[in-house]
Protein backbone atom coordinates (compact mmCIF):
# COMPACT_ATOMS: atom_id res chain seq x y z
CA UNK A 1 0.00 0.00 0.00
CA UNK A 2 2.66 2.26 0.92
CA UNK A 3 4.76 2.44 -2.43
CA UNK A 4 3.48 4.16 -5.45
CA UNK A 5 2.72 1.07 -7.07
CA UNK A 6 -0.28 -0.77 -4.68
CA UNK A 7 -2.97 1.59 -3.51
CA UNK A 8 -6.34 1.05 -1.73
CA UNK A 9 -9.81 2.74 -0.30
CA UNK A 10 -11.82 0.97 2.29
CA UNK A 11 -12.89 -1.36 -0.37
CA UNK A 12 -8.88 -2.27 -0.39
CA UNK A 13 -8.39 -2.01 -3.94
CA UNK A 14 -8.54 0.69 -6.23
CA UNK A 15 -11.14 0.61 -9.23
CA UNK A 16 -9.44 0.71 -12.74
CA UNK A 17 -10.30 4.42 -13.04
CA UNK A 18 -8.78 5.10 -9.95
CA UNK A 19 -6.05 3.43 -10.89
CA UNK A 20 -5.85 5.14 -14.02
CA UNK A 21 -6.20 8.79 -12.19
CA UNK A 22 -3.01 7.68 -9.99
CA UNK A 23 -0.91 6.72 -12.80
CA UNK A 24 -1.72 9.51 -14.56
CA UNK A 25 -1.08 11.87 -12.03
CA UNK A 26 2.40 9.89 -11.49
CA UNK A 27 3.24 10.28 -14.96
CA UNK A 28 2.82 14.06 -15.15
CA UNK A 29 4.73 14.43 -12.32
CA UNK A 30 7.46 12.64 -12.99
CA UNK A 31 7.60 14.68 -16.52
CA UNK A 32 6.82 18.48 -15.89
CA UNK A 33 7.51 18.53 -11.79
CA UNK A 34 10.03 16.18 -10.79
CA UNK A 35 13.16 18.08 -13.25
CA UNK A 36 11.86 21.43 -11.25
CA UNK A 37 11.49 20.70 -7.96
CA UNK A 38 14.71 21.98 -5.91
CA UNK A 39 14.97 25.18 -8.55
CA UNK A 40 11.60 26.19 -8.20
CA UNK A 41 11.99 25.72 -4.05
CA UNK A 42 14.94 27.81 -3.86
CA UNK A 43 13.45 30.57 -5.84
CA UNK A 44 10.32 30.45 -4.51
CA UNK A 45 9.14 30.08 -8.31
CA UNK A 46 5.55 29.63 -8.94
CA UNK A 47 5.11 28.18 -12.24
CA UNK A 48 1.80 29.14 -13.40
CA UNK A 49 2.09 27.48 -17.03
CA UNK A 50 2.06 24.13 -15.09
CA UNK A 51 -1.37 24.77 -13.70
CA UNK A 52 -2.76 25.49 -17.19
CA UNK A 53 -0.97 21.53 -18.12
CA UNK A 54 -2.76 20.01 -15.59
CA UNK A 55 -5.75 21.47 -16.16
CA UNK A 56 -5.56 20.12 -20.26
CA UNK A 57 -4.80 16.79 -17.71
CA UNK A 58 -8.33 17.34 -16.08
CA UNK A 59 -6.85 18.05 -12.73
CA UNK A 60 -8.28 21.59 -11.99
CA UNK A 61 -11.78 20.18 -12.06
CA UNK A 62 -11.76 17.18 -10.75
CA UNK A 63 -14.78 17.31 -8.67
CA UNK A 64 -16.25 19.54 -11.33
CA UNK A 65 -19.26 17.70 -13.49
CA UNK A 66 -18.27 17.39 -17.35
CA UNK A 67 -21.14 19.30 -18.01
CA UNK A 68 -19.59 22.02 -16.88
CA UNK A 69 -16.06 21.17 -18.25
CA UNK A 70 -15.09 19.10 -15.32
CA UNK A 71 -13.42 15.32 -14.98
CA UNK A 72 -16.51 14.16 -12.97
CA UNK A 73 -14.74 12.37 -10.40
CA UNK A 74 -15.16 11.18 -6.72
CA UNK A 75 -12.85 12.27 -3.85
CA UNK A 76 -11.22 8.94 -4.12
CA UNK A 77 -10.11 9.52 -7.20
CA UNK A 78 -9.18 13.38 -6.43
CA UNK A 79 -7.36 12.29 -3.50
CA UNK A 80 -5.24 9.77 -5.41
CA UNK A 81 -4.29 12.45 -7.55
CA UNK A 82 -3.14 14.62 -4.95
CA UNK A 83 -1.46 12.36 -3.33
CA UNK A 84 0.52 11.33 -6.42
CA UNK A 85 1.65 14.94 -7.00
CA UNK A 86 2.66 15.25 -3.63
CA UNK A 87 5.00 12.07 -3.59
CA UNK A 88 7.09 14.18 -5.91
CA UNK A 89 6.61 18.13 -5.04
CA UNK A 90 4.05 18.84 -1.93
CA UNK A 91 3.95 22.55 -2.94
CA UNK A 92 2.44 21.54 -6.44
CA UNK A 93 0.16 19.56 -5.02
CA UNK A 94 -1.16 21.99 -2.16
CA UNK A 95 -1.92 24.25 -5.36
CA UNK A 96 -3.76 21.92 -6.88
CA UNK A 97 -5.46 21.25 -3.80
CA UNK A 98 -6.48 24.72 -2.94
CA UNK A 99 -7.90 25.70 -6.21
CA UNK A 100 -9.82 22.15 -6.82
CA UNK A 101 -11.69 22.14 -2.97
CA UNK A 102 -11.43 26.02 -2.03
CA UNK A 103 -12.52 27.98 -4.94
CA UNK A 104 -14.23 25.91 -7.39
CA UNK A 105 -15.53 24.60 -5.07
CA UNK A 106 -17.15 26.86 -3.06
CA UNK A 107 -18.52 28.35 -6.85
CA UNK A 108 -19.55 24.59 -7.46
CA UNK A 109 -21.51 24.03 -4.51
CA UNK A 110 -22.71 27.43 -3.76
CA UNK A 111 -23.19 29.57 -6.94
CA UNK A 112 -26.59 30.00 -8.61
CA UNK A 113 -26.31 28.01 -12.05
CA UNK A 114 -25.36 31.20 -14.22
CA UNK A 115 -22.45 31.63 -11.80
CA UNK A 116 -21.32 28.50 -12.72
CA UNK A 117 -21.39 28.89 -16.15
CA UNK A 118 -19.70 31.65 -16.14
CA UNK A 119 -16.62 30.94 -13.93
CA UNK A 120 -16.99 26.96 -13.60
CA UNK A 121 -15.23 26.21 -17.04
CA UNK A 122 -12.74 28.69 -16.92
CA UNK A 123 -11.48 27.23 -13.60
CA UNK A 124 -11.82 23.39 -14.68
CA UNK A 125 -9.66 23.55 -17.85
CA UNK A 126 -6.93 25.52 -15.76
CA UNK A 127 -7.32 28.59 -17.70
CA UNK A 128 -8.42 30.00 -15.12
CA UNK A 129 -6.39 29.92 -11.22
CA UNK A 130 -8.21 30.04 -8.11
CA UNK A 131 -8.24 31.62 -4.67
CA UNK A 132 -9.68 31.51 -1.70
CA UNK A 133 -9.97 34.26 1.03
CA UNK A 134 -10.84 33.88 4.82
CA UNK A 135 -7.96 34.23 7.08
CA UNK A 136 -6.69 37.46 8.18
CA UNK A 137 -3.78 38.81 9.60
CA UNK A 138 -5.85 39.32 13.67
CA UNK A 139 -8.10 36.46 12.59
CA UNK A 140 -6.89 32.90 12.17
CA UNK A 141 -8.97 30.10 13.64
CA UNK A 142 -11.51 33.12 15.16
CA UNK A 143 -12.66 33.67 11.48
CA UNK A 144 -15.66 35.07 12.75
CA UNK A 145 -14.11 38.01 14.05
CA UNK A 146 -12.67 39.16 10.73
CA UNK A 147 -12.38 42.83 10.14
CA UNK A 148 -12.97 42.75 6.39
CA UNK A 149 -15.82 44.31 5.56
CA UNK A 150 -18.83 44.41 2.72
CA UNK A 151 -21.03 47.41 2.61
CA UNK A 152 -24.47 47.58 0.00
CA UNK A 153 -24.38 50.67 -2.07
CA UNK A 154 -27.35 50.13 -4.36
CA UNK A 155 -26.97 46.83 -6.34
CA UNK A 156 -23.36 46.79 -5.93
CA UNK A 157 -21.43 46.03 -2.37
CA UNK A 158 -17.88 48.01 -1.72
CA UNK A 159 -15.25 45.54 -0.12
CA UNK A 160 -12.40 46.99 2.27
CA UNK A 161 -9.81 44.86 4.12
CA UNK A 162 -7.24 42.56 3.71
CA UNK A 163 -7.31 38.70 3.72
CA UNK A 164 -3.26 36.86 4.33
CA UNK A 165 -2.24 33.67 3.97
CA UNK A 166 -3.98 33.03 0.54
CA UNK A 167 -2.70 30.56 -1.95
CA UNK A 168 -2.94 31.97 -5.17
CA UNK A 169 -2.77 35.20 -3.54
CA UNK A 170 -0.86 37.09 -6.48
CA UNK A 171 -1.59 35.18 -9.59
CA UNK A 172 -5.62 33.96 -9.15
CA UNK A 173 -7.97 34.99 -11.45
CA UNK A 174 -10.83 34.86 -9.75
CA UNK A 175 -10.88 34.94 -5.30
CA UNK A 176 -13.99 33.59 -3.27
CA UNK A 177 -14.10 35.92 -0.58
CA UNK A 178 -15.62 35.84 2.85
CA UNK A 179 -16.81 39.21 4.20
CA UNK A 180 -18.29 40.52 6.99
CA UNK A 181 -22.07 42.21 6.05
CA UNK A 182 -23.07 42.73 9.51
CA UNK A 183 -21.74 42.65 13.19
CA UNK A 184 -18.68 41.45 14.60
CA UNK A 185 -18.62 37.54 15.91
CA UNK A 186 -21.69 36.43 14.28
CA UNK A 187 -21.76 33.66 12.16
CA UNK A 188 -25.02 35.06 10.49
CA UNK A 189 -22.67 38.30 9.60
CA UNK A 190 -20.72 37.36 6.79
CA UNK A 191 -21.23 36.81 3.09
CA UNK A 192 -19.43 35.28 0.19
CA UNK A 193 -18.32 36.74 -3.05
CA UNK A 194 -16.41 36.12 -5.89
CA UNK A 195 -14.02 38.82 -7.40
CA UNK A 196 -12.43 38.82 -10.75
CA UNK A 197 -8.52 40.00 -11.28
CA UNK A 198 -8.30 43.60 -12.54
CA UNK A 199 -11.81 44.58 -10.44
CA UNK A 200 -11.17 48.00 -9.08
CA UNK A 201 -9.56 48.38 -5.83
CA UNK A 202 -8.52 45.02 -5.99
CA UNK A 203 -4.99 44.37 -5.52
CA UNK A 204 -2.48 41.53 -3.96
CA UNK A 205 -0.25 42.88 -1.60
CA UNK A 206 2.63 40.76 0.28
CA UNK A 207 4.23 37.72 -1.23
CA UNK A 208 5.38 35.55 1.72
CA UNK A 209 8.96 33.92 2.61
CA UNK A 210 8.17 30.60 3.96
CA UNK A 211 9.88 27.40 5.44
CA UNK A 212 8.15 24.86 2.93
CA UNK A 213 5.53 24.76 0.45
CA UNK A 214 7.62 27.37 -1.37
CA UNK A 215 6.76 26.76 -5.10
CA UNK A 216 3.33 27.40 -4.19
CA UNK A 217 2.54 31.48 -4.07
CA UNK A 218 1.33 32.50 -0.88
CA UNK A 219 0.33 36.30 -0.42
CA UNK A 220 -2.25 38.96 0.80
CA UNK A 221 -5.72 39.92 -1.06
CA UNK A 222 -6.31 43.85 -0.75
CA UNK A 223 -9.43 45.36 -0.93
CA UNK A 224 -9.66 49.37 -0.75
CA UNK A 225 -12.87 50.37 -2.23
CA UNK A 226 -13.30 47.54 -3.92
CA UNK A 227 -16.92 47.83 -5.99
CA UNK A 228 -18.52 44.60 -7.06
CA UNK A 229 -21.94 43.96 -8.56
CA UNK A 230 -24.78 41.87 -6.46
CA UNK A 231 -24.94 39.43 -9.23
CA UNK A 232 -20.98 38.70 -7.73
CA UNK A 233 -22.27 37.44 -4.08
CA UNK A 234 -22.35 34.01 -3.96
CA UNK A 235 -25.41 32.40 -2.19
CA UNK A 236 -27.42 33.68 0.39
CA UNK A 237 -26.94 37.28 2.40
CA UNK A 238 -25.25 36.05 5.70
CA UNK A 239 -24.20 32.46 5.05
CA UNK A 240 -20.77 33.18 4.23
CA UNK A 241 -19.54 31.51 7.16
CA UNK A 242 -21.95 28.61 6.92
CA UNK A 243 -20.48 27.86 3.68
CA UNK A 244 -17.06 27.88 4.39
CA UNK A 245 -16.81 25.48 7.13
CA UNK A 246 -18.55 22.88 4.40
CA UNK A 247 -15.76 23.80 2.61
CA UNK A 248 -13.03 23.45 4.66
CA UNK A 249 -15.16 19.56 5.80
CA UNK A 250 -14.09 18.85 1.91
CA UNK A 251 -10.83 20.81 2.64
CA UNK A 252 -9.40 18.66 4.95
CA UNK A 253 -9.86 15.56 2.90
CA UNK A 254 -7.77 17.35 0.69
CA UNK A 255 -4.81 18.02 3.19
CA UNK A 256 -5.19 14.97 4.48
CA UNK A 257 -4.25 13.92 0.94
CA UNK A 258 -1.70 15.82 0.24
CA UNK A 259 -0.13 14.89 4.00
CA UNK A 260 -0.35 11.12 2.76
CA UNK A 261 2.25 12.18 -0.51
CA UNK A 262 4.31 13.64 1.81
CA UNK A 263 4.59 10.85 3.95
CA UNK A 264 4.93 8.41 1.37
CA UNK A 265 7.55 10.11 -0.20
CA UNK A 266 9.45 10.65 2.60
CA UNK A 267 8.76 6.96 3.81
CA UNK A 268 9.60 5.50 0.43
CA UNK A 269 12.60 7.88 0.03
CA UNK A 270 14.37 6.81 3.63
CA UNK A 271 13.05 2.73 2.71
CA UNK A 272 15.62 3.05 -0.61
CA UNK A 273 18.20 4.33 1.35
CA UNK A 274 18.03 2.36 4.29
CA UNK A 275 18.93 -0.71 1.76
CA UNK A 276 21.49 1.27 0.03
CA UNK A 277 23.43 2.97 3.05
CA UNK A 278 25.79 0.35 4.83
CA UNK A 279 27.45 0.68 8.42
CA UNK A 280 29.45 -2.38 10.03
CA UNK A 281 29.22 -4.44 6.84
CA UNK A 282 25.62 -4.48 6.24
CA UNK A 283 22.58 -2.19 4.96
CA UNK A 284 21.57 0.14 8.01
CA UNK A 285 17.40 -1.36 7.58
CA UNK A 286 19.51 -4.75 9.06
CA UNK A 287 19.88 -3.10 11.97
CA UNK A 288 16.41 -3.25 14.66
CA UNK A 289 16.73 1.03 15.26
CA UNK A 290 15.86 1.49 11.80
CA UNK A 291 13.42 -1.20 10.83
CA UNK A 292 11.73 -0.52 13.69
CA UNK A 293 11.28 3.05 12.86
CA UNK A 294 10.60 1.66 9.33
CA UNK A 295 7.89 -0.69 10.77
CA UNK A 296 6.01 2.12 12.67
CA UNK A 297 6.03 4.57 9.81
CA UNK A 298 4.41 2.31 7.30
CA UNK A 299 1.91 1.34 10.18
CA UNK A 300 1.09 5.17 10.42
CA UNK A 301 1.04 5.58 7.08
CA UNK A 302 -1.90 2.95 6.19
CA UNK A 303 -3.75 3.76 9.24
CA UNK A 304 -3.87 7.47 7.96
CA UNK A 305 -4.41 6.35 3.96
CA UNK A 306 -7.79 4.31 5.55
CA UNK A 307 -8.87 7.55 7.79
CA UNK A 308 -8.32 9.34 4.66
CA UNK A 309 -10.58 7.02 2.39
CA UNK A 310 -13.22 6.77 4.88
CA UNK A 311 -13.56 10.60 4.88
CA UNK A 312 -13.77 10.11 1.23
CA UNK A 313 -16.43 7.69 0.92
CA UNK A 314 -18.26 9.73 3.27
CA UNK A 315 -18.30 12.77 1.26
CA UNK A 316 -19.04 10.87 -1.96
CA UNK A 317 -22.21 9.74 -0.54
CA UNK A 318 -23.43 12.82 0.83
CA UNK A 319 -23.45 11.87 4.39
CA UNK A 320 -22.30 13.51 7.52
CA UNK A 321 -18.59 14.00 7.29
CA UNK A 322 -17.25 16.57 9.66
CA UNK A 323 -15.92 14.51 12.39
CA UNK A 324 -14.04 12.33 9.64
CA UNK A 325 -12.43 14.89 7.44
CA UNK A 326 -11.55 16.47 10.70
CA UNK A 327 -9.92 12.79 11.88
CA UNK A 328 -8.26 12.19 8.44
CA UNK A 329 -6.93 15.86 8.57
CA UNK A 330 -5.79 15.83 12.26
CA UNK A 331 -4.08 12.83 11.89
CA UNK A 332 -2.77 12.22 8.65
CA UNK A 333 -0.56 15.81 9.13
CA UNK A 334 0.81 14.61 12.12
CA UNK A 335 1.67 11.55 10.74
CA UNK A 336 3.68 13.56 7.70
CA UNK A 337 5.35 15.68 9.93
CA UNK A 338 6.16 12.76 12.03
CA UNK A 339 7.22 10.37 9.15
CA UNK A 340 9.02 13.15 7.42
CA UNK A 341 11.07 13.89 10.52
CA UNK A 342 11.72 10.03 10.97
CA UNK A 343 12.92 9.98 7.38
CA UNK A 344 15.68 12.64 7.99
CA UNK A 345 16.92 11.03 10.83
CA UNK A 346 17.50 7.21 8.69
CA UNK A 347 19.36 9.92 6.24
CA UNK A 348 21.27 10.92 9.39
CA UNK A 349 23.52 13.62 8.33
CA UNK A 350 22.30 12.94 4.37
CA UNK A 351 19.07 14.35 5.13
CA UNK A 352 20.04 17.03 6.67
CA UNK A 353 21.50 18.46 3.10
CA UNK A 354 19.06 19.48 -0.38
CA UNK A 355 21.11 17.01 -2.17
CA UNK A 356 18.24 14.25 -0.89
CA UNK A 357 14.25 14.67 -1.12
CA UNK A 358 14.03 14.31 2.76
CA UNK A 359 15.14 17.79 3.31
CA UNK A 360 11.99 18.87 1.57
CA UNK A 361 9.30 16.63 2.90
CA UNK A 362 10.43 17.82 6.60
CA UNK A 363 10.08 21.80 5.69
CA UNK A 364 6.98 21.38 3.32
CA UNK A 365 5.04 18.40 6.47
CA UNK A 366 4.27 21.18 8.67
CA UNK A 367 1.76 23.38 7.12
CA UNK A 368 -0.56 20.36 6.38
CA UNK A 369 -1.02 20.26 10.88
CA UNK A 370 -1.68 24.33 10.48
CA UNK A 371 -3.46 25.10 6.98
CA UNK A 372 -7.16 24.60 6.64
CA UNK A 373 -7.51 24.31 10.60
CA UNK A 374 -4.68 23.16 13.10
CA UNK A 375 -4.57 20.36 14.62
CA UNK A 376 -6.26 21.54 17.63
CA UNK A 377 -8.40 23.08 16.23
CA UNK A 378 -9.89 19.93 14.68
CA UNK A 379 -9.66 18.36 18.08
CA UNK A 380 -12.39 20.86 18.72
CA UNK A 381 -14.49 19.88 16.11
CA UNK A 382 -13.77 16.16 16.99
CA UNK A 383 -15.01 17.14 20.54
CA UNK A 384 -18.28 19.04 19.78
CA UNK A 385 -19.20 16.08 16.98
CA UNK A 386 -18.64 13.21 19.82
CA UNK A 387 -20.01 15.17 23.00
CA UNK A 388 -23.59 15.55 20.87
Amino acid sequence: MITTDTMSTPGFDYSETQQMVAESARDFAEQNIRPHVMEWDEAQFFPESLFKKAGEMGFMGMLVPVELGGAGFGYHEYTAMIEEISKVDPSIGLSVAAHNSLCTNHILSFASEEQKRRWIPKLASGQWLGAWGLTEHNTGSDAGNMNTTAVKDGDHWVLNGTKNFITHGKSGDIAVVIARTGERGDSRSMTAFAIEKGTKGFSSGKKENKLGMRASETAELVFDQCRIPDANRIGKLGDGFIQSMKILDGGRISIAALSLGIAKGAFNAALAYSKEREQFGKPISAFQGISFKLAEMATDIEAAELLTHKAAFLKNEGREMTKHSAMAKMFASEVCVKVANEAVQIHGGYGYIKDFPVEKFYRDAKLCTIGEGTTEIQKVVIAKNILK
